[in-house]
């Protein structure tokens, strides 16, 4: 007799909860990444639109940082900030650079505007007539201020000065006129009433 045949066990390695998962992920990876054409276009969609947003918003921003001064409200800045500005000194020559460096934040041309302001005022012209040295924002010398600036100055005070006298010339001989003319008026209408009285007299 033959002796009984023992099967033979073929023994499987049980699937771990690990290997479970990566197994499911795989599966679900392709369903994940595969989008309709419709899906696409939307993400597409949100996307231009996000980066838009971003875009405007980062030109809106140089603007709001901007504080909005007028020339004169650039002087009043500049006079609490700076000694040269507030003593009235002859200022550095391309001074409105430097301000721009310190201040960037301001207009270029509400600075021009406000240099122009200042360095045309009488004040500043009168300290100009006399003046040797120029000054930068810190009050410290830097540069001079030649003869023939000085002479300009001076010039164009008297001219200025020549011209507010006229002005002030011409306004008085128009009150003195309106004054003499209203002063015709009024004799003329006195002597009208004196006819008239004596006309009512006659009659």
């Amino acid at each position: 007799m033959r002796a009984p045949v023992r099967s033979r066990s073929i023994s499987v390695p049980a699937m771990t909860t690990e290997t479970r998962s990566e197994a499911q992920l795989d599966e679900q990876a392709p369903e994940a990444e595969a989008q309709t054409p419709e899906a696409e276009a939307q993400t597409a969609e949100a996307q231009t639109a996000e980066a838009t947003a971003a875009e405007a918003t980062a030109k809106a921003q140089p603007a709001a940082k901007r504080p909005h001064l007028d020339a004169r409200g650039l002087l009043l800045k500049l006079q609490e900030a700076s000694p040269t500005f507030r003593d009235v000194r002859p200022l550095a020559l391309r001074i409105d650079k430097a301000i721009a460096a310190r201040f960037p934040e301001l207009d270029r041309k509400v600075i021009r505007s406000a240099m122009r302001l200042h360095t045309a005022s009488t004040r500043y012209l009168k300290v100009m007539e006399k003046a040797t040295a120029r000054f930068d924002l810190d009050g410290k010398p830097e540069g001079e201020v030649t003869e023939e600036q000085r002479a300009h100055a001076k010039q164009t005070l008297k001219e200025r000065f020549a011209e507010a006298a006229k002005r002030k010339k011409d306004a008085l001989e128009a009150e003195k006129a309106k004054r003499a003319a209203e002063e015709a008026e009024r004799r003329k209408a006195e002597k009208l009433q004196q006819l008239v009285g004596k006309f009512a007299k006659k009659g």
